[in-house]
């Protein structure tokens, strides 16, 4: 969840609207990862119904996203990312593909959706506090943790630096502490902003 200030600037940015759809009821902040400096350009107001959908794509009703044809042309990146990956999730409906081929995203934006495009967030690395992970993150120790065959307790508050994330398992993360590559479950770090 990005601090206080930072969602008071996103909901006045949004006018109390769902930057997507529209919609003015259940409004939330949504951080659109991969993120690496957490900020109001990287985060979107969503309603409800736009929030499980991008989450969940066994959720995804086509006709609700016809909202798009509005919301691509937003200058707000996360936004535009957004969009992006909807319309690129729903692209072999045929109308998605027309609004694709008209949008355009600079390099490092169009990376940004690119990198997030396929993120199944049931199923991914996220910290303590439930926020995404990506490869090259750092994280900070929650906690004091005894490393198995190594002889030694990482303490907590420790930082690991350029992670890795094992694809058979988001419960785990892999990282180097005091020069030894261990595995560390997810749930006992942060991230760091």
């Amino acid at each position: 969840m990005p601090p206080m200030n930072i969602e008071q600037m996103i909901k006045a940015r949004a006018n109390g609207q769902c930057e997507l759809c529209g919609a003015q009821d259940g409004l939330s902040v949504y951080e659109v990862q991969p993120v690496k400096h957490l900020d109001i350009e990287s985060c979107a107001l969503l309603c409800a119904t736009c929030m499980v959908q991008i989450k969940d794509k066994t959720q995804t009703e086509v006709h609700h996203w016809h909202c798009l044809n509005d919301s691509m042309w937003s200058e707000v990146p996360a936004v535009q990312v957004l969009a992006w990956r909807m319309l690129d999730r729903l692209k072999s409906e045929g109308w998605p593909q027309d609004l694709l081929d008209m949008m355009y995203l600079d390099g490092e934006r169009l990376a940004w959706a690119k990198a997030g495009a396929d993120i199944d967030e049931s199923h991914a690395h996220k910290d303590c506090y439930g926020t995404l992970l990506a490869v090259g993150d750092t994280v900070t120790l929650v906690k004091d943790l005894k490393v198995k065959g190594a002889g030694f307790t990482a303490k907590q508050g420790t930082a690991v630096r350029n992670i890795n994330l094992p694809s058979d398992d988001y419960t785990h993360i892999e990282g180097k502490v005091e020069g030894q590559r261990i595995m560390i479950l997810t749930q006992y770090v942060k991230r760091s902003s």
